[in-house]
This record gives structure tokens, C-alpha cells and sequence, in this order.
């Protein structure tokens, strides 16, 4: 008996790696993690957010600082700030311009191994920190997954808008981030009929949602989750490919919350988990 049923788990496994679906799942969670760690670029590495008042903001590692750096020198140069445009004064009084990340390329400023870029959010401009040495990073061990679910990979109706319209999303900061949805997805799922408003970003839908896992499981404040455009009135939408926002992994991000039209009254058990320890 135990033969057999150890015969059986091997069967299954085998079948598991052989499925399309499951390969591809695998393969995008595990480059989905190698991003995160990536040092400079990913989520983990993101290590200060500075909001920036008008005129000069003092950069350096001396606690008195506006812009207060992990390491370096008490005093590292400044930003100065108009309302609309940030530059960078160094220490010896040269003055440079910084593009924002809204630009598409923005101006990275290295200071001690630590990159710096200015970010703007609805008319409020910030410095990011990114330090391949922070704690974050260096204490990552991978995510925490549900088991990979067809059933949680669902093709939905898509419903566009008379109009692409603007919808607002509250952030952990406080602010209001204001982005644009092509349309509503309309799909079943254990046996509900349900709807969720995708807005577009980097020529996806970009779907913020929380579902009955929330605090249960999964992060408090919901999850994110890309597909690919709809074709010819059908969106493909894959629970499978959830992920925590960037706030589990650092408290210096923006991170959109739900906005209640996609407040599901299900559990999407499928997608990342939240990490131990939050």
C-alpha cells in the first residue's frame, strides 16, 4: 500500500511538471522573486522616501537632515525643490537637474553605493533611496505561494467604458494616485458572478484588489495582479500570478489600495501569501 501511494504521488508530480500551466506559473514566480532581489532595481532594495518641501532639502547621514542617507558623509550635498522641478546641489556647489520617474528615465544620483531618484505622485514630489544593503534585501528568502490552480485561471467578458475614465486610489501615504480604466472584466468564479475594474499600466491591465483571504492569509490591504489586454472582448486573467504590493517588502513605497468596486466577497486562494513575520 505505501508503495503504491508513493507510486501515485510520483505520477502526480509528473504530470504537475508537465503541465503547460504549471511551467509557466513556476517559471514567472521564480523570475518574479529575482526581481525583487535585484539589487537597485528591486522592490527589496528600496530603502527611504523623503517628501520634499519648497526650496532646500539638506541631504546626508546626520540625523538633522531632510533627506536622512543610511551611511556617508553628515552632509551630502541638497535638493532644491520649485513646486514643479528638483535639483541636485553637490557638495561642492555644482547644480544638476533630475528628471522625475514620471519622465520614463529618470536621473539616478549615486551617493556611497546608494541610488537616489525623484518621483513624483499626483503633484508631490519625493527622493527614493535605493541600497543594495538594506535589510530588507539581505534578509529575503523567497515568497510564500498557494499550490498553482487551474481552476483560478479564468477568462472573462471585457466591458469597456463609453470613455476611458479616471479612477482614484487612496495609497499608504495618504495621497491619491489617479489612474485610468479601459473597461470593467465580468467572470465566474465558485459559482459567483463578479467583477473587478482594471486600470491600463505598461500595456496590461493592472488589476488592485483584496479578496476574503485578506488578513487570512494574505495581505490586509489586497493584492496586485497584470494580464494581458483583452482580445476580441475576452481578458485572460490568472489569480495564480498574484502579488503582495510593494509595502510588504518595504515601508517606502506608494502602493494603490482597492478601491471598493474591487472588494471581491470571495477567497482567491491562489497567488502569493503574505511572508512570516507580518
Amino acid at each position: 500500500m505505501v508503495t503504491r501511494k508513493v507510486w501515485l504521488l510520483a505520477v502526480n508530480l509528473l504530470v504537475l511538471a508537465a503541465d503547460p500551466h504549471t511551467q509557466s506559473v513556476q517559471e514567472w514566480r521564480k523570475k518574479y522573486e529575482e526581481g525583487l532581489k535585484a539589487p537597485y532595481t528591486g522592490w527589496l532594495s528600496v530603502a527611504g522616501l523623503y517628501w520634499l518641501k519648497e526650496g532646500e532639502n539638506v541631504a546626508g547621514s546626520a540625523d538633522n537632515n531632510d533627506v536622512v542617507l543610511p551611511r556617508g558623509p553628515a552632509k551630502a550635498g541638497a535638493f532644491l525643490f520649485d513646486g514643479k522641478t528638483v535639483r541636485y546641489r553637490d557638495p561642492k556647489g555644482a547644480i544638476r537637474s533630475l528628471r522625475t520617474d514620471t519622465s520614463g528615465t529618470p536621473d539616478t544620483l549615486d551617493i556611497e553605493g546608494m541610488r537616489l531618484v525623484a518621483i513624483e505622485r499626483n503633484g508631490k514630489f519625493a527622493i527614493r533611496l535605493r541600497d543594495d544593503q538594506s535589510k530588507m534585501r539581505k534578509e529575503y528568502t523567497g515568497s510564500v505561494w498557494y499550490p498553482i490552480s487551474s481552476k483560478y485561471k479564468v477568462k472573462a467578458k471585457f466591458i469597456p467604458h463609453p470613455y476611458k475614465r479616471t479612477v482614484n486610489f487612496a495609497d499608504h501615504t495618504g495621497n491619491t494616485q489617479k489612474m485610468v480604466s479601459p473597461g470593467i472584466v465580468e467572470f465566474t468564479l465558485n459559482g459567483q458572478l463578479l467583477r473587478l475594474e482594471p486600470v491600463e499600466d505598461e500595456g496590461q491591465l493592472f488589476f488592485v484588489f483584496k479578496d476574503k483571504t485578506a488578513n487570512k492569509g494574505t495581505y490586509g490591504a489586497g493584492r496586485m495582479l497584470y494580464s494581458p489586454l483583452p482580445v476580441n472582448g475576452v481578458a485572460e486573467i490568472d489569480f495564480n500570478v498574484a502579488k503582495n504590493p510593494p509595502c510588504v517588502f518595504t515601508p517606502y513605497a506608494t502602493c494603490p489600495l482597492p478601491p471598493k468596486q474591487n472588494i471581491l466577497p470571495i477567497a482567491i486562494e491562489a497567488g502569493e501569501k503574505l511572508p512570516p513575520g507580518h
